[in-house]
């Protein structure tokens, strides 16, 4: 199985021309088993733009952290949503457009990252980032009285992600390094 974020974003491409509106469950069932990273990097993401210092959306992103990322410890091939967050839904040119605005930085990372010591990214490895997802997705409710420190654990669980999408072994080191600082700057925050 490839493991290029091209690879996925043509799968959802395949996905938008195939559907009229596509749903956060189609997504993630038609991404298969390379969803489970994706399902962490996305949130992620959201949670280190602007959108992170809005009150009360660091906890409900990391609520859905949480979620996803507790089914990836138990070892879920699938993983399950409630049906108000998979049902939700996007048009498919909407869609296609997100996935064309998404090629270039794709290529450069699928480029550059990807495919370096898989075996660090193995079952073990998958369950311990997801693990390390829940405990920062348990640490961001409080993080919200300090202004923007919600981007540290953001970071981590998106670079996780990132390691766990494209099965970069180099990658998730430096992920799990990153985690060991966010952990440290959330202690220094909250302390």
């Amino acid at each position: 199985m490839s493991h290029d974020l091209s690879d996925t974003l043509d799968d959802l491409d395949d996905l938008a021309q195939a559907e009229d509106r596509v749903s956060v469950s189609d997504v993630i069932e038609h991404v298969g088993r390379r969803g489970q990273g994706v399902t962490l990097l996305v949130p992620g993401l959201v949670g280190v733009t602007p959108l992170g210092g809005v009150p009360f959306v660091p906890t409900i992103i990391g609520a859905l952290v949480a979620l996803l990322a507790v089914q990836v410890v138990i070892g879920r091939a699938h993983l399950w949503l409630p049906g108000i967050l998979g049902e939700r839904s996007v048009a498919d040119d909407r869609l296609s457009g997100a996935v064309a605005r998404l090629r270039r930085p794709a290529g450069w990372i699928d480029r550059y990252f990807g495919r370096r010591l898989e075996s660090l990214t193995g079952p073990v490895a998958e369950r311990a980032a997801a693990a390390l997802c829940v405990v920062f997705a348990c640490l961001l409710p409080p993080l919200e009285v300090v202004p923007f420190a919600a981007l540290l654990p953001f970071a981590a669980i998106a670079l996780l992600g990132l390691a766990l999408t494209l099965r970069d072994g180099i990658l998730m080191l430096i992920a799990f390094g990153v985690s060991g600082a966010a952990l440290w700057g959330v202690w220094s925050a909250l302390m």
